[in-house]
């Protein structure tokens, strides 16, 4: 076993100084991470996130972090355009890697990293680790079981809003609460298909397993936030098959919300599971507290297994706990669920699905897990 994990942090953006950071600077960590170095291209920031959390070594370089920072592992928290070329460096320089969502924009980069990990026995933990959620487990359990009858069909999808541009990191006087959120609206890599429907993709698929085939109409319905032109998508409707005629609709849209949100509705003929609801009441599951439907957050973030103590009172306690998987696995061998081949599949399905919208054709997965 490894003793300590030391950890270089690849972006000091939003993602690490409200969730990444805080999460792994905890002393409750000590024996288990160190946080090593911190990377950031724009001035002063790594400077000023490294002094306010205690990291060793701060780099506006990421190379440098690579080649200087005394570094085991990464977790990539840059805009999701850049961790496909990211984490290929960061794997050739033996390094093991957390990949914060969405690991690459396309099937052919995820193969590439995933054989790569593999010619070098390294690992990669790819966010979001949604089927680490117990209430999502027991909800395959329950479909299976026939709870809810013959499932029918699936709802499931997220919305930008102002989400990004309200951010508590966003308008302030100083580096680490003036960041830029352009890149969530420009390619590549922005939209909410890859930043926000990413997460109920590893649910629909962690509960029901690998879709066949997908069509979609996309598009962008707001081409201006501020003074930002948009060029990423940020309008899209997918229907996705997963066999049988079982069908989901799944949503990355400019505004609104879908039915199901990141965990999924799920419509049968004899009932319907929404969340921690069967037919509109509480179903159990392991850890569940019948006086708090969502304790400490939604999606039940708190009964995830790393996600104890402070860290409870910290945001982003699902990205914290995929990144400790990634520890554990290193410190001990233990293999995690949170796998670059299921992301890879999802990456399959937002790649696919902007490739039906473009062509009007229904298009066929390539990937499983």
């Amino acid at each position: 076993m490894a003793e300590t994990v030391r950890m270089g942090v690849v972006g000091a953006g939003s993602i690490s100084v409200r969730g990444l950071l805080p999460h792994l600077s905890q002393p409750d960590l000590a024996d288990r991470v160190m946080l090593a170095a911190v990377c950031d291209p724009v001035a002063g920031r790594a400077e000023a996130a490294a002094e306010k959390f205690g990291v060793a070594r701060a780099f506006t370089e990421y190379e440098e972090l690579l080649a200087r920072g005394d570094v085991d592992a990464v977790t990539i928290a840059s805009p999701i355009g850049l961790h496909y070329e990211q984490g290929k460096l960061a794997l050739q320089a033996g390094k093991h890697v957390h990949f914060n969502k969405t690991m690459t924009i396309t099937v052919a980069e995820a193969t590439e990293l995933i054989e790569l990990a593999a010619e070098s026995d390294l690992r990669i933990v790819a966010s979001p680790g949604e089927m680490l959620r117990p209430h999502h487990v027991r909800t395959r359990e329950l479909i299976r079981e026939g709870a809810i009858g013959t499932l029918s069909w699936v709802s499931c999808g997220a919305a930008f809003g102002t989400y990004h541009e309200d951010e508590s990191v966003r308008g302030g006087n100083d580096v680490l609460s003036n960041i830029d959120p352009s890149w969530y609206f420009r390619k590549p890599g922005g939209g909410p298909l890859y930043d926000m429907t990413v997460y109920a993709l590893h649910s629909v698929t962690g509960i029901l397993g690998p879709a066949k085939r997908v069509t979609a109409m996309s598009g962008v319905r707001i081409p201006l936030r501020g003074d930002v032109q948009t060029d990423a998508d940020d309008n899209t409707v997918i229907l996705i098959d997963f066999g049988d005629n079982l069908f989901c609709v799944a949503t990355g849209t400019a505004a609104g919300g879908m039915r199901g949100g990141f965990g999924g509705a799920y419509y049968g003929t004899a009932g319907t599971i929404e969340g921690v609801l069967l037919n509109g009441e509480p179903f159990d599951f392991p850890g569940r507290n019948p006086e708090e439907l969502s304790p400490r957050g939604p999606g039940n973030q708190a009964l995830l297994p790393h996600v104890t103590g402070v860290h409870r009172e910290i945001e982003e306690q699902h990205v914290y706990e995929d990144v400790m998987q990634l520890v554990d696995w290193v410190r001990d061998g233990t293999p995690s669920i949170v796998t670059a081949e299921h992301a890879r599949h999802v990456i399959d399905i937002i790649e696919s699905a902007y490739r039906a919208s473009a062509t009007g054709q229904t298009q066929d997965l390539t990937t499983t897990f």
